[in-house]
């Protein structure tokens, strides 16, 4: 079972568009727990995303509503939702990242394979699709054998590897190692390849106790409520303790909409102790 949490915010059409993905998951048994701090109408009151939600519910889909108010910054969102799960595994999905079938199934298979803390499949945006960026995928590097702990230090070795994940370079990456292709069907959930990261964004897989031994993201007190990079700070400590990989091929897009943070002060890696 994996707990799949959504944090939303004034985003009724990418949230339809998310759950319509979501819906379209298999081979391995999810819930669901949306959390809207929206200034209006929650994000799910459309009839797009209540026939996607009554139609998981009447697949025996659990799926929790909550109106969580009033707004105190994305990482005490982030420990809401932790608080609301229960399953082995978590899946942070922002609102905003359609997944093709066979992710979920892939992501689980990854965690379990691997042994790590989180896994990962990086949001691609296939407006840059044809924006390829050799310079930026220098880093990569392939899990040989399994995924050990990592301690990254901010622009030290390793650090660098964030690049992997900006644009359409993980839709390149896979390319490249034959994993995925214009006109091929969409990639088997049952192979992957496991590779070094920074952090990932969109779509992220933790083991949920590793989470909690790592704080979870109750250093959302120390933060103010405009702060960002709050998933960057929790994914690194899950990793120096436990490990963490990116698996290609992704398959999360991103819907390239607007950012619902515009306005972002400090970053959780700058103000928080490593």
């Amino acid at each position: 079972m994996i707990d799949v949490l959504i944090p939303t915010r004034g985003r009724p059409v990418e949230l339809a568009t998310t759950l319509a993905g979501l819906a379209a998951q298999t081979g391995v048994a999810y819930r669901v727990t949306i959390s809207d701090q929206s200034d209006g109408d929650p994000s799910w009151e459309t009839p797009s995303a209540w026939t996607v939600i009554r139609w998981l519910r009447r697949r025996g889909v659990s799926v929790d509503l909550h109106r969580h108010l009033p707004p105190r910054g994305m990482a005490e969102q982030r420990a809401f939702l932790l608080s609301c799960a229960t399953s082995p595994a978590v899946l942070y999905l922002d609102d905003d990242v359609w997944l093709e079938p066979g992710v979920l199934a892939r992501l689980h298979r990854a965690l379990g394979e691997l042994g790590c803390g989180v896994v990962g499949a990086a949001m691609q945006a296939l407006g840059h699709a044809e924006d390829r960026r050799p310079h930026e995928v220098t880093s990569f590097a392939a899990w040989d054998g399994p995924v050990s702990p990592e301690a990254l230090v901010k622009d030290g070795p390793g650090w660098d590897r964030w690049r992997l994940h900006n644009a359409a370079n993980g839709l390149h990456l896979a390319e490249s190692l034959d994993l995925d292709g214009p006109g091929r069907p969409t990639p088997s959930p049952e192979s992957y390849v496991a590779y070094k990261v920074a952090w990932l964004a969109g779509c992220v897989l933790f083991d949920r106790a590793a989470l909690v031994e790592a704080g979870g993201f109750e250093f959302w007190r120390d933060l103010p409520p405009d702060a960002h990079g709050e998933d960057v700070h929790s994914q690194q400590q899950v990793m120096a303790r436990r490990g963490a990989a990116g698996i290609l091929p992704s398959g999360a897009y991103h819907q390239e909409s607007p950012t619902a943070l515009p306005d972002r002060g400090v970053s959780a890696v700058d103000a928080l102790p490593t």
